[in-house]
């Protein structure tokens, strides 16, 4: 079985529309068994928390797709 990881992304949002691409992107990766079980988007806290076993690099792709900017990111 696959390491589960926990991540955490400062994630540039300006707007709930930021927040609902990123939630978008994530909640399709959980669908598709692609390596998110868990995920939280904080647009107060311009934070994305996610829980699974997909790679960091992966992962941090999917949030940049969204056009988003990406300030750090780290494994917890």
């Amino acid at each position: 079985m696959a390491e589960v990881h926990n991540y955490k992304f400062d994630v540039k949002m300006t707007c709930g529309g930021c927040s609902g691409a990123i939630t978008r992107v994530l909640e399709k990766a959980k669908k598709e068994n692609a390596g998110v079980d868990e995920f939280t988007v904080s647009l107060e806290k311009q934070e994305v928390l996610v829980t699974g076993p997909i790679a960091y690099d992966t992962l941090l792709e999917k949030i940049k797709k969204t056009g988003k900017e990406v300030r750090s990111g780290e494994t917890l």
